[in-house]
């Protein structure tokens, strides 16, 4: 027989984590005083029974039972990877106001307009609050069931009773059972209550989408394990004073973990967007100096961005380093080798750096463009109006690659861009664009390419400083 601890043990109250001794901090959340003495967990001896199905060899399941089926919206399939696969367990975070019901009605919708019976169970708004929004977004249709239920027991009664291919639970927060301990929304019964959906889902062969809340540092709400025992964990992203939102794919059993979608809210629902480098860049008549253009990788999509700089002198002792929508870190850098490394002054004056349209750009590959943005406000000379800058600078003042270049350029290209500078430094066993030993200029599908293997060469090459 299995020995058991003769002692009690302890878990966190917040994310369920366990631990033999008491300790005044979660060892898994990080939570202080959240941890709490619990009666040990007794053993029983399992008994090995007979399977209700059989072991089969691979190779002999038929893969057509997990052929995926498209919702309908494009930007969420290619997140997705081409549509819902029967089964799958889908978990959408995100903060609030963000969109997730409204996105989540619009799935619903689609998906019941093409004759597949959809069931929506709200555990946050009433069946008439509900039925208000599909009418303004027009979200109605006939395989549209509607359940306001916050009892998991109920919601699986309607699963029978209604018979769905697709599952919406908004949100499994809301959502509890008499058979676990703790309030809805507590670690015991989002656990419960997601694994009894999962099971219902594999079941039946019903995709089901989870709406999740998150905490006010951004994470999903609830125990980590809520993530494992999904399928598909996407992030539901956007500023509440920009109308653009991004659905971002951190784990994905059926398809890539790195792919985005892009949305826009307007008044009449959620928009799908399906070229969105127009949101972040702004058209001027004629150059103006401190502008510049980059292509950021959001998973294996390019983007293009527009960031703006303003360098103006100050009286004060400590100049100000105001930054939206970029990392105050590595633009603090790159005004460092700016200083040092090219000359340009901007120890004593006041830097203002921003991206349009409300876009966070944290990519590496923004450093060049930063630079040239700033070092133009800063010697007020303007940079051509159809050039990008790609590339990493570094602390010695040297260009670095970055991953995705060729697919960058192409984008470049196909929205009108004529000159591009990039790091001279080609990965290795690819086609070189250029020669690492010295400045060159190649013609690329019409593009001017411009490798510059160091910040000031591309100064230099951009106009913006003596060579």
């Amino acid at each position: 027989m299995p020995k058991t601890a003769s002692r009690p043990g302890f878990h966190c109250t917040e994310c369920g984590w366990t631990t033999v001794r008491w300790q005044g901090r979660c060892g898994e959340c990080q939570t202080w005083g959240s941890v709490v003495e619990a009666g040990a967990p007794k053993l029983a001896q399992v008994k090995s029974q007979a399977p209700t199905a059989k072991a089969v060899p691979i190779a002999k399941v038929d893969p057509d039972l997990a052929a995926r089926t498209l919702t309908g919206v494009g930007e969420l399939d290619r997140v997705l990877g081409d549509g819902l696969v029967p089964g799958a367990v889908v978990l959408l975070a995100g903060e609030p106001g963000v969109g997730k019901s409204t996105l989540l009605l619009e799935v619903a919708a689609r998906w019941a307009k093409a004759g597949r019976r959809t069931l929506y169970v709200s555990g946050e708004e009433s069946a008439a609050q509900v039925r208000l929004r599909a009418g303004r977004t027009h979200a109605l249709a006939d395989e549209l069931y509607l359940a306001a239920e916050t009892d998991l027991g109920t919601v699986l009664g309607h699963i029978e009773e209604v018979a769905p291919s697709l599952l919406v639970v908004d949100s499994v927060q809301t959502v509890g059972t008499a058979e676990a301990e703790g309030s809805p929304g507590g670690p015991t019964q989002v656990r419960e209550v997601t694994g009894a959906l999962v099971r219902v889902a594999k079941r039946r062969g019903m995709a089901v989408v989870i709406v999740g809340h998150v905490t006010k540092d951004g994470a999903i709400a609830g125990p980590r394990l809520l993530e494992h025992l999904v399928d598909v964990v996407l992030a539901f992203e956007g500023d509440r004073h920009s109308g653009f939102r991004m659905v971002r794919a951190t784990k994905n059993r059926f398809g890539p973990a790195d792919e985005v979608g892009c949305f826009e809210m307007a008044e009449t629902g959620i928009v799908e967007v399906t070229d969105p480098s127009g949101l972040f860049t702004s058209q001027h008549a004629e150059p103006v100096p401190g502008t510049c253009v980059t292509v950021t990788m959001e998973g294996r999509r390019p983007l293009l961005a527009e960031l703006q700089a303003l360098v103006a002198p100050t009286e004060l002792p400590s100049p100000r380093r105001t930054v939206s929508g970029l990392d105050v870190g590595r633009v603090s850098m790159v005004l460092a080798v700016l200083e040092r490394r090219c000359g340009v002054p901007v120890g004593r004056r006041d830097v203002y750096a921003s991206t349009v349209g409300g876009a966070r750009v944290s990519d590496p590959s923004a450093d060049l463009a930063i630079a040239v943005a700033v070092a133009s406000a800063a010697t007020n000379a303007t940079l051509g109006p159809r050039t990008i800058a790609i590339g990493e600078v570094g602390l010695a003042g040297e260009l670095r690659r970055v991953p995705g270049t060729e697919r960058r350029l192409a984008e470049a290209g196909r929205l009108g861009f004529t000159d591009a500078l990039v790091p001279t430094e080609a990965p290795p066993g690819s086609k070189k664009l250029v020669d690492a030993r010295r400045l060159a200029t190649t013609d690329r599908g019409g593009m001017r390419v411009h490798a510059v293997p160091t910040l000031a060469h591309a100064l230099a090459a951009a106009g913006l400083r003596r060579g």
